[in-house]
């Protein structure tokens, strides 16, 4: 989807189109950018960037708070259109999805036909536009997709995939963030041609079982399938402070409202966790993390925030510094044996 939570905003609300909108938090806050307009983006607003950053660079800008219920029921309507061509569908986030086409059940043997239909019925029953990449496979079609938003549809025939591939950046690889696409530059690898002409055991030197991934994707190979369902690994929630909290009295009465999202997330995909982990972000952004596994396996709220105030407590007496960030996370992950009630603790 192009600029999604921006472009669901401009939809339902006429007065912003053709406006540069940000959707996120308020500048005058901690807030960041969720999403911005193509209206915004010329003046180098982008997702992640602070509130404060996006109003500087644009003055005009008009910042609308997220309307999540919304975006994801958007996003429902959406992927429903996705299964009535197939049942392999990859959902990465609200606003973007891998299909696996090869076989569906239109019976339609071109993808760009289907890519067509479907861009058209965004556009017609949900008043947005999207953007399409087709390839070979997963690593191709994601970068096709990239290549002419907004509102394109970019098809990568197998013969057209070295031309794609011939100096692409290392960092628009899969996979690779910041940290090793640093680690490839200190070697000389910049890009996908420098990494074709040496052998995988090199790539393998510098990224360990990752490099040969790499250097698969280098030539164009990603055998990655695409799957309908993900394993679930965690549930988590965080939230940062308009204002800088210190203190276990301060901070613990926070715990209770994110022990109740983990629960709630936990109790909707059905499954219990063996780890809950504690983390907290400092005013001066150093991040630690304290962790317990747990037996019997928990999903309740009120567990959760018992267990999360005594690794509070543990991680203040190390540092009792001003934190601008608390979070909770549940993982290690396994089915319950039937749907639990939420216990929340009123």
């Amino acid at each position: 989807m192009d600029a999604f939570y921006a472009s669901v905003e401009q939809r339902d609300h006429p007065e912003l189109r053709g406006k540069p909108v940000v959707v996120g938090g308020s500048p005058e806050g901690r807030g960041v950018v969720c999403s911005a307009s193509y209206e915004a983006r010329k003046f180098g607003i982008r997702s992640a960037m602070s509130a404060r950053k996006a109003q500087q660079l644009c003055p005009e800008a008009v910042f609308v708070r997220v309307h999540m219920a919304q975006y994801k029921e958007v996003s429902r309507k959406i992927q429903a259109m996705f299964r009535e061509v197939t049942d392999l569908v990859e959902p990465l986030s609200l606003d973007e999805a891998y299909l696996d086409v090869t076989v569906n059940h239109w019976n339609e043997p071109l993808a760009s036909k289907i890519a067509k239909t479907l861009r058209e019925r965004i556009r017609n029953e949900l008043g947005l536009t999207a953007s399409a990449g087709l390839g070979p496979n997963k690593f191709i079609a994601k970068l096709a997709s990239e290549l002419r938003k907004p509102d394109a549809l970019v098809v990568v025939p197998p013969e057209r995939v070295p031309e794609l591939l011939a100096r692409l950046p290392v960092e628009k690889l899969w996979g690779v963030g910041p940290a090793s696409a640093r680690r490839l530059h200190q070697q000389g690898f910049y890009t996908t041609a420098d990494i074709r002409e040496v052998p995988q055991r090199a790539m393998e030197a510098i990224l360990g079982r990752f490099g040969g991934f790499v250097h698969r994707l280098a030539h164009g190979i990603d055998e990655r399938p695409v799957r309908s369902e993900r394993e679930l690994k965690s549930r988590g929630s965080e939230t940062t402070f308009e204002k800088d909290l210190i203190g276990f009295e301060t901070l613990a009465p926070e715990l209770a409202s994110l022990a109740e999202d983990v629960a709630r997330g936990l109790a909707k995909a059905e499954r219990k966790a063996r780890t809950l982990t504690l983390k907290l972000r400092y005013r001066d952004f150093q991040t630690i993390t304290r962790q317990r596994a747990v037996d019997p396996p928990l999903s309740d709220a009120a567990t959760m925030e018992r267990i999360a105030r005594e690794l509070l407590a543990g991680a203040l007496k190390e540092r009792g510094a001003a934190v601008r960030l608390l979070g909770i996370s549940a993982s290690a992950l396994e089915p319950t044996d039937t749907p639990e009630q939420i216990v929340l603790p009123w």
